[in-house]
């Protein structure tokens, strides 16, 4: 059901699809409203955060049978991780899930007749995700996800030719990282957060496991899970250009998206700069993509929790046992919250998971006798998200809702702390413990 052997090529078009869905457009787009400063982030945290964070994730879980990611958290993390990301990461995917169903059905709803209204669309979403979960890996998944890919693609590409072809004048770095948002939200940690997919996303290591139990080497690891991030941050990288510049700045561009919605940005974008092939493209991007992150999304909660149990998957009704509760769950997630809501949350419970498995994957490292400069090539991005993650929680209006001048040194002093644990746990008592071996020979 779950372990069958796919070309490469094959499972590098599903991961790149399970892990971009609407986060390297919608996200790019909003983040892009914080200046040049987002291009940057773009940049150096999908090479440096992002890449390696999927990476790790996906060959981690591969040497460990195809573990799910609570499983190989707990691992390298102690038992008592295990239990609280377990319980967090089908927490999360529930959340995307939900995220993932408001927003192509109310697409949807707006394209069609009145008859055709949100509820129905919403409920043929929830029917593809329950043959979606339940459905042998290759059966849907692994024949629709790569022509979605190819248009998701396609159209990044088409946009990208329309930006050379038109040359707009491009932000530069030479205009300064001045923090350009309408709405006066600091770049830190706010915009590390908008631009979740688009540069790192803790959402893409539960996607990385199931892509895991797909591959037949590990030399296919560095292409699907490295390679597939990358894609996405140019992804990002052109919808963040294009929204600035078509709209002529970043103050007309926020009044768009007040205006017509992200989804009607993109679809504005891409008809005027692509015409009648823009639109439909837009529309898989709009419609079909996040649908086929949310649907994964519930396939890996199912995973989790037979992982958790050891709950054998080869059978139907246990399958169907696990999943029906977790989409009646998501189905009321989404019809009780409203999008943005659902998305702030989701946003911050993302950066916070790709935390975690940073950390994950130093520890991982280090076990693997790897020199410390591999190490903290995971060590460093995690110290520096988990700096994003405190700092947001506490300032954020979702959150505590704290003043910088308490947020930002807590931030700073919680990020310090798990880097200095991190060191003490690893080669200070490696150290010591090899001193005593020594002495005891």
């Amino acid at each position: 059901v779950d372990y069958i052997p796919m070309p490469t090529w094959k499972v590098f078009m599903i991961q790149f699809l399970n892990i971009a869905g609407l986060g390297p457009i919608f996200g790019a787009i909003m983040g892009a409203k914080f200046g040049t400063a987002s291009y940057l982030w773009i940049v150096l945290g999908t090479i440096f955060a992002g890449a390696v964070h999927d990476f790790l994730a996906g060959m981690i879980s591969l040497r460990n049978g195809g573990e799910s990611l609570p499983e190989t958290i707990g691992r390298y993390l102690g038992v008592n991780f295990k239990q609280i990301m377990r319980g967090f990461t089908v927490l999360l995917m529930v959340l995307v899930g939900a995220v993932f169903v408001a927003g192509p059905a109310g697409l949807l709803a707006k394209l069609t007749p009145d008859s055709l209204d949100l509820s129905f669309w919403a409920t043929i979403v929830f029917i593809y995700y329950v043959l979606a979960t339940l459905l042998p890996i290759d059966k849907i998944i692994g024949k629709i996800y790569p022509i979605f890919a190819v248009a998701l693609i396609f159209m990044a590409v088409g946009i990208l030719v329309m930006l050379f072809w038109n040359h707009p004048q491009l932000p530069e770095i030479t205009d300064g990282l001045t923090n350009t948002h309408p709405d006066g939200l600091p770049i830190f940690p706010m915009m590390f957060i908008s631009i979740a997919c688009g540069a790192i996303s803790g959402f893409h290591a539960t996607q990385s496991p199931i892509m895991a139990r797909c591959l037949t080497s590990e030399q296919e690891g560095r292409t699907v899970f490295y390679g597939a991030m990358v894609t996405e941050g140019i992804i990002a990288l052109i919808w963040a250009a294009a929204g600035v510049t078509f709209y002529n700045g970043v103050g007309p561009l926020s009044d768009a998206i007040d205006a017509l919605g992200q989804g009607g940005v993109v679809y504005e974008i891409s008809t005027t700069l692509m015409g009648p092939v823009g639109g439909v493209l837009a529309m898989i991007g709009v419609i079909a993509c996040p649908i086929t992150s949310g649907d994964t999304a519930f396939r890996s909660a199912r995973l989790t929790i037979a992982d958790w149990f050891h709950i054998d998957q080869s059978s139907v009704k246990k399958r169907a046992a696990l999943s029906a509760p977790l989409l009646v769950v998501g189905a009321v997630i989404a019809t009780a919250l409203p999008w943005d809501i659902l998305w702030r949350y989701f946003s911050w419970s993302n950066q916070t998971l790709a935390m975690m498995v940073l950390w994950t994957g130093a520890v991982f490292l280090f076990r693997f006798g790897y020199p410390p400069v591999c190490c903290f090539m995971a060590a460093l991005p995690a110290t520096f998200m988990s700096a994003v993650s405190m700092t947001y929680i506490l300032q954020a209006p979702e959150g505590f809702q704290l003043s910088t001048s308490i947020a930002y040194p807590v931030g700073v002093i919680f990020a310090a702390a798990c880097l200095v644990l991190f060191v003490v746990q690893t080669y200070v008592r490696n150290r010591d413990s090899a001193g005593t071996a020594e002495v005891r020979a």
